[in-house]
């Protein structure tokens, strides 16, 4: 699926710095940090419910669901539990509000740099997320350059990262 804000960009995985900085930048609005301008909640949820069904079809599990994100620049959170990935360890799924934005972390966003997390995502599941993530329109961004400092436009979040501004409690 061809990504609205990325024009012919068609991988799942957005790991181009440069066009990843352009995003972040085109989608941070200084009058919107919850939910961008147009938000529709409640197509964004059944799209989101639908990811976390094909994820736990695909891992053959029932996954911990987070859909009660308030106050906050993300939609939900999807953890897969660690005994249903060929990983070995739980993976987490953060959708944010804005430009359909996931990352995926394992254990936890935060514990691991891209490049170990990279070794410790088996291939397999790393193919069916991303799978999940196109099949639904989501792109996956990588998390470690969200944990620079915030120099956007929000004023209210000068001095906290990027993380805060597309995948956090605000």
């Amino acid at each position: 699926m061809e990504h609205p804000l990325l024009g012919g960009f068609n991988d799942p995985v957005l790991a181009d710095d440069d066009q990843l900085w352009q995003l972040l930048r085109s989608l941070d609005d200084p009058c919107h940090l919850e939910l961008p301008v147009g938000y529709h909640h409640v197509r964004e949820r059944a799209r989101f419910d639908q990811l976390a069904q094909r994820l736990d079809h695909g891992f053959g599990c029932r996954s911990l669901v987070d859909r009660h994100a308030e106050d906050a620049s993300f939609h939900g959170r999807i953890d897969i539990p660690a005994p249903a990935t060929e990983s070995g360890h739980r993976l987490v799924v953060v959708i944010s509000n804005f430009g359909s934005l996931a990352v995926v972390a394992v254990d936890n966003p935060g514990v691991w740099t891209d490049a170990e997390a990279a070794l410790l995502l088996h291939p397999g599941d790393g193919r069916l997320i991303d799978s999940a993530l196109a099949e639904f329109g989501y792109v996956r961004v990588p998390e470690e350059p969200l944990w620079r400092r915030y120099d956007g436009v929000g004023m209210r979040l000068d001095g906290r990262p990027w993380w805060d501004r597309f995948f956090c409690y605000l």
